[in-house]
């Protein structure tokens, strides 16, 4: 499983852009909450050496196994229904012999290397409609075991990433033009009607966000609370911060404004403590990682290492686009972690393998 690499081939450039971002993490979340920041670096040590590991195996032999990877992520996601954590109202966490994690966050990764392979084999089977039914009903299942945790949000991700696998797999465009015609107009009809008031579409919770979102002056002390005084925190940073750990009383840390700053909003403690430059800094960071990841797409040896790394790629991207948008107001309050920034030992680690997997790909490159 190990093969000989050349050096000169490991890709440091991504490894070095990966750690400045998850230092950055570690510095805002000591400051949100400094009692996480040991076990955040713990979670950063263990995904380094999973990183390293990884990379060194050839992902080609992993990948023959993948019915074994889908299998394991659908028993974690039904696992998580049946005898899950429960906390603040959500079912999504899986304890294991005494170890807590969130299978929803593995998923992401385990389906990106599931339908790399899937598709690689059936790649000449890409323009037909039995093929690319059969991938959506695989997809589907672990959606619904995610989306009913219930967690929208990672439901969003998941989606999103299923979406570029098929786009980079080779989906017909005339497929892609059948279902935005379809997807966008329906997304228009349906957004209407969660807006009403007897829906029963989505939880009345998610609803209440989208109002908040649309309407943030009426529910300023409510749901949109949170998102208005991120804005607020973001702002008052200004270009340079009120400096590392700040004592101000009216931050958004020392005051209580943002409930668990070091997770989905921890973006505004950056913004608040480092400035626009270091709101700048982590956004360039995303961006710098997630191209990086494209270009050992466009360099991959077989169309299973393109999906790997553009998955990877989309997976931080996007997400990080999501969080970011949120914290500023853009889009309405959802719940998800800003890569290898927000506290979280899965999301962290998960990354750190996806990004392994990316290394190995790199390593195996045409060249």
């Amino acid at each position: 499983m190990i093969k000989h690499y050349r050096i000169r081939d490991y890709d440091f450039k991504l490894i070095l852009l990966v750690i400045a971002l998850t230092v950055i993490g570690i510095l805002a979340i000591g400051s949100a909450k400094e009692s996480l920041q040991t076990r955040q670096i713990a979670g950063f040590v263990f995904g380094l050496f999973l990183m390293m590991v990884i990379s060194l195996f050839d992902y080609t032999v992993i990948l023959r196994f993948y019915w074994v990877l889908y299998a394991i992520n659908i028993i974690l996601l039904i696992l998580v229904e049946r005898m899950g954590v429960d906390a603040g109202g959500a079912q999504r966490w899986l304890n294991i012999f005494g170890i807590q994690f969130q299978p929803s966050e593995t998923a992401k990764i385990l389906l990106t290397l599931f339908f790399a392979q899937l598709i690689m084999l059936h790649q000449d089977e890409m323009d037909s409609i039995r093929f690319i039914l059969l991938c959506v009903v695989l997809f589907i299942f672990p959606l619904l075991l995610i989306y009913n945790q219930p967690d929208m949000s990672t439901s969003i991700m998941v989606i999103i990433l299923f979406c570029v696998i098929m786009f980079v797999g080779g989906i017909s465009w005339k497929y892609i033009i059948t279902v935005l015609a379809v997807a966008i107009p329906t997304f228009i009809i349906a957004l209407m009607l969660v807006l009403q008031p007897d829906q029963q579409i989505i939880e009345t919770y998610q609803q209440t966000r989208i109002l908040a979102w649309l309407h943030p002056e009426e529910y300023a002390n409510a749901e949109a609370y949170q998102q208005l005084n991120s804005q607020m925190a973001i702002g008052s940073g200004q270009l340079y911060g009120k400096g590392y750990n700040t004592n101000e009383i009216s931050s958004v840390k020392n005051g209580n404004f943002i409930s668990e700053p070091q997770t989905d909003f921890i973006f505004a403690v950056i913004g608040e403590e480092f400035g626009f430059i270091g709101g700048c800094a982590v956004i360039v960071l995303l961006i710098l990682i997630a191209f990086e990841c494209i270009m050992v797409a466009k360099k991959a040896k077989d169309l299973a290492g393109s999906i790997i790394a553009s998955g990877v790629a989309a997976l931080i991207g996007f997400q990080g686009m999501i969080n970011i948008s949120v914290a500023t107001g853009v889009i309405p309050n959802t719940g998800i972690p800003l890569p290898f920034v927000s506290y979280g030992l899965t999301s962290l680690v998960s990354l750190y393998i996806g990004i392994g997997f990316v290394l190995n790909v790199r390593l195996q490159c045409k060249k």
